[in-house]
C-alpha cells in the first residue's frame, strides 16, 4: 500500500497493472466519491464505458437520432482522450503502442460522427473488447 499516493488498498498486480496510467484518473474519481477500488479497476471501467457508449451511438445511428449519436460518440472520445492523457509513455513499448492505438481510435470515432459509420464504431468496439480482455488477464481483475 502506498499511503502517500492514495489511501486505498492495492495489491501488487494493481500496482503493476496501473503503472502506465498513474493515479490522475483514480484521484479524480476518488475526489468525486465514486469509490473505485484501484487504478486498475478504473481502467477496466473506462474500457467498459467506451463499449457502452459505442453501443448507444450505434443505436442512435440506426434510429437516425443525430443529437444522441454525437452525444454518445463524444462520450467515447472523452474516455479515450482521458486514457491518452494518463498514459505514461516512459513505461516503454506497450505504452507507446497504446498511445498510437488510442489516437487512431479517436480518429475513427470522429469519422463515425461525420460519416454516420456503424462499421467504424464496430471497429473501435472490437479493439476495446480486446483491450478489456487483455487488461483483465494481465491484471487479474474480474
Amino acid at each position: 500500500m502506498h499511503a502517500d499516493i492514495h489511501p486505498m488498498k492495492e495489491s501488487n498486480s494493481d500496482i503493476k497493472g496501473s503503472k502506465m496510467y498513474g493515479n490522475l484518473a483514480h484521484d479524480t474519481y476518488a475526489q468525486n466519491n465514486i469509490g473505485i477500488e484501484s487504478p486498475t479497476k478504473l481502467i477496466e471501467m473506462l474500457y467498459e464505458g467506451v463499449l457502452r457508449f459505442n453501443a448507444q451511438a450505434k443505436k442512435s445511428i440506426k434510429d437516425s437520432n443525430i443529437e444522441k449519436k454525437v452525444y454518445w460518440i463524444n462520450r467515447s472520445i472523452a474516455i479515450v482522450t482521458e486514457l491518452l492523457s494518463i498514459l505514461d509513455i516512459r513505461q516503454g513499448e506497450v505504452a507507446e503502442y497504446l498511445d498510437g492505438l488510442y489516437q487512431y481510435e479517436i480518429k475513427l470515432l470522429t469519422e463515425a460522427i461525420v460519416d454516420e459509420d456503424i462499421a467504424k464504431l464496430d471497429e473501435v468496439s472490437g479493439v476495446f473488447k480486446g483491450l478489456l480482455e487483455a487488461w483483465r488477464e494481465t491484471t487479474n481483475v474480474a
